[in-house]
């Protein structure tokens, strides 16, 4: 085996081409670089979504002949436990043994019960294994995809993957540069372009819910459903984000979210409700019912609560090059007094959608508690 920096620094070649593979597929996006005795990257591939190879295979497959005999020399990297099963494609694990691989690390173990263990059959067959290597990094990067698996199968011994005790908390809005979600009158469509409304789309059909506020609800009549181009959706309504209304005031009977189709797929009637007194309970109960990550579009009041209460995990802020001005910001009030209670992000990473940038970080949980939603929400 390699020594443990050059291993990292493979790792995070890896991690980087993982990227390029598709983010809004049920499939985790996985790279693997394979290293020759200094370190150097002679191969590598990346998963380019469902039914294609996934990245050790595809790495293999870029392999050049004059390393086909001396395979024992090199070292895979990859930034998840190679699979152990037969899906749309064959396990990796045989795939690496097959080409002859003298060492394999790994960042994180496979939490899957059926594709989980290629580790330990690598190592039956007499292949070197290092798991653990940058996990912090990796399990940043599969999060989302993380969470469904948790609240799906149980964690193996050895892998921090516990039932969550509330969902994963994405919160998400559109403003102009100067901070507003919407003109004085209220009006706020369009503030963004095509393509990062595109790219809302895709983030709402990986999420288990989507959840506004009642005034929301009742400004705009969201669909809250995940669609494409066409106005079609994206994905299947069994996995559709369920709909979730936080706030006190009744849902019309005509709101459109009333007839979102994953209601009748999920066998329920209504969108699920909560009043919002208790936003740490309504999570917890969430993640009773299921709901591993719940993407946020619920107006100013309610993304503030959340981020104020220490509840939310990652935002996602479409900034337009546009100017409104006026009162409507697009986040309230945090409950910070002075400098010192500033809210630092991290993790942030920018990218751009047409006109539009994106800004997605991570929030530190140990923001400070702000009062329940109120009537208005």
């Amino acid at each position: 085996m390699l020594e443990q920096s050059l291993i990292e620094d493979g790792m995070r070649r890896g991690l980087a081409i993982a990227r390029r593979g598709p983010s809004h597929t049920p499939n985790p996006q996985v790279g693997c670089v394979l290293l020759d005795p200094e370190g150097r990257v002679v191969a590598e591939g990346w998963h380019r979504g469902a039914g294609t190879p996934h990245a050790e295979v595809e790495a293999l497959g870029h392999l050049l002949a004059e390393w086909h005999d001396r395979a024992a020399e090199l070292t895979a990297v990859v930034t998840l436990e190679p699979c152990n099963h037969t899906g749309r494609t064959g396990p990796c694990a045989a795939a690496l043994i097959a080409a002859g691989v003298g060492a394999v690390a790994y960042a994180l173990s496979d939490p899957g019960q059926e594709s989980s263990g290629g580790a330990d059959t690598l190592r039956a067959a007499g292949v070197e294994v290092r798991g653990g290597v940058l996990d912090g990094e990796a399990r940043a990067l599969l999060a989302p995809w993380l969470e469904k698996q948790a609240g799906a199968v149980p964690a193996r011994t050895g892998d921090p993957l516990p039932r969550p005790s509330r969902p994963r908390v994405i919160v998400k809005w559109a403003q102009t540069l100067d901070g507003r979600a919407a003109a004085t009158d209220g009006s706020s469509q369009w503030i963004t372009g095509e393509g990062a409304r595109a790219d809302v789309h895709r983030r709402r059909a990986r999420a288990d819910a989507i959840l506004v506020g009642t005034g929301t609800l009742l400004a705009d009549d969201p669909a809250l459903t995940a669609r494409d181009a066409a106005g079609g959706l994206l994905v299947p309504p069994k996995e559709q984000p369920l709909p979730v209304v936080v706030g006190r005031r009744e849902i019309p009977a005509s709101a459109r979210v009333r007839a979102h189709p994953a209601l009748a797929a999920h066998g329920l009637s209504e969108p699920l409700r909560f009043t919002g007194a208790d936003l740490a309970a309504d999570l917890a109960s969430l993640a009773e019912h299921g709901v591993r990550s719940v993407f946020v579009e619920g107006g100013p009041t309610v993304a503030s609560a959340l981020i104020a209460a220490g509840l939310a995990d990652d935002v996602l802020v479409y900034v337009a090059p546009a100017l409104l001005g006026g009162p409507r910001l697009a986040i309230g009030d945090l409950g910070i007094p002075d400098i010192s209670g500033i809210l630092r992000l991290s993790e942030t990473r920018i990218e751009r959608l047409g006109d539009d940038l994106l800004v997605i970080a991570s929030l530190d949980r140990a923001s400070s508690a702000l009062g329940p939603v109120t009537e208005g929400s």
